[in-house]
């Protein structure tokens, strides 16, 4: 199984979202929708979709990080997600990828605990392409030696549903309360209201 990080394992979404609305301020706002829209690969790719001028980028990116390390505190794993993971470890591979760049991503499995979790990541910033391309996913296939098959993706993004199906992957999203195009859902194996089914659901799988 193979998992997303924010707004999948961790509640992040939020401080995530503040912190590129609080980055792009200076420059104009955008729609909240708009942003959720961008997610996926390095900040300086993302907020340079966002941005009038790339040529605020770096500002807006200092903006970002100063923002994000000054409320890290606030991301904490979604209620039963180190139990379920635990569960799901005695019997499956677990894997990771994420859009998050590995620095952060790291720093939030180590402070919660939960990297032992994961056999391997794929994160942001490892790799030249990004969600939705599945260059990521089928990088953590071949590293396992297990087909996509064999494999269940979970995630809460659009992105995360594409890189699935461009891999032959069945991904179950997590829609956390938004409304999910009728093309992408039709592109998922299931679709989910909240983090907490969806990892009920795969513990499920396994019985």
């Amino acid at each position: 199984m193979v998992f997303d990080l924010d707004g999948t394992l961790v509640d992040s979404l939020p401080l995530v979202l503040a912190a590129i609305g609080h980055a792009i301020a200076p420059y104009g706002r955008r729609p909240e929708k708009d942003i959720f829209a961008s997610l996926g690969g390095p900040p300086a790719r993302f907020l340079g979709a966002l941005l009038p001028d790339l040529a605020h980028l770096p500002t807006a990116l200092d903006r970002m990080e100063q923002y994000h390390r000054e409320n890290a505190h606030l991301i904490q794993p979604f209620a039963g997600a180190t139990q379920i993971l635990g569960a799901l470890q005695a019997q499956v591979q677990l894997a990771l990828w994420t859009g998050r760049d590995r620095v952060s991503t790291e720093w939030i499995l180590n402070e919660h605990r939960l990297e032992s979790f994961f056999a391997t990541a794929v994160c942001g910033d490892d790799l030249a392409t990004h969600k939705p391309d599945p260059e990521g996913l089928r990088a953590i296939l071949q590293r396992l030696g297990v087909q996509p098959a064999d494999t269940l993706f979970v995630g809460d993004a659009d992105v995360d549903v594409a890189g699935g199906a461009a891999s032959g992957v069945k991904t179950l999203l997590i829609r956390n309360g938004r409304q999910v195009e009728p093309q992408i859902s039709a592109q998922a194996w299931m679709v989910v209201d909240s983090p907490r089914e969806a990892l009920e659901l795969t513990l499920a799988c396994l019985a």
